[in-house]
């Protein structure tokens, strides 16, 4: 595959997750009363939540600095596939990154721009656009939508054991979105198959096209 067909499937990849992403996020951020669930399955419920942090809610540093380090993370991730089609690494590698990449952007739209658009999401009122400036916090402000909720299965430890005895147990407890899959499964999939490439392609910083 050539490098434009490289660059199209770059480039179609990182589109798709951050259009679905996007069109999901405000489906939901529109439609449902902040802690709203609707049980799809036994198994799968949507619930809407927010947070300021990275992937599943995890707060790292203040907000104003998360969005901006994101950002430029994103920049390094851009230049970084830029290479990787340069250099005609193979499609699978290629994927993977573009799912990190686009997982992150997805991210950062709602913390750059959607406490400035939307308005409040509360336990008895749903969000609307409001004119830009004009939202429930400044630019860069913005919390992270999230809906998927998988409690595969549940369980309460036994009294007995040690530190965790008595206390219930869900699996998988965290509620996230489609950026932070994108972002899980492309780090995934990138330990599994290419974890050899990823070291390897670091090599490439500085030289013309080499084939992976």
């Amino acid at each position: 595959m050539n490098n434009k067909s490289k660059s199209i499937l770059a480039i179609a990849v990182i589109l798709v997750t951050i259009i679905l992403d996007q069109l999901i996020k405000i489906i939901i951020k529109t439609n449902f009363h902040y802690g709203e669930s609707v049980r799809i399955t036994d198994w799968f419920y949507l619930t809407f939540i927010e947070n300021n942090g990275m992937a599943f809610g995890m707060q790292v540093m203040p907000k104003a600095v998360q969005t901006i380090m994101r950002l430029i993370f994103s920049g390094f991730i851009l230049w970084y596939i830029m290479k990787l089609v340069k250099a005609k690494y193979k499609n699978g590698y290629i994927t993977c990154i573009s799912l990190i990449f686009a997982g992150a952007i997805g991210n950062v739209i709602d913390s750059i721009f959607y406490g400035a658009i939307f308005s409040e999401s509360t336990y008895s009122s749903v969000a609307t656009f409001v004119p830009a400036g004009e939202g429930y916090a400044d630019w860069l402000y913005g919390r992270v939508v999230d809906m998927f909720y998988f409690p595969l299965f549940e369980f309460d430890w036994p009294a007995w054991m040690p530190v965790v005895g008595g206390n219930h147990f869900i699996f998988f407890a965290p509620v996230f979105n489609l950026a932070d899959a994108a972002i899980s499964c492309g780090t995934i999939a990138l330990l599994i198959f290419y974890s050899k490439t990823f070291g390897e392609s670091f090599s490439l910083f500085g030289k013309n096209n080499t084939s992976k």
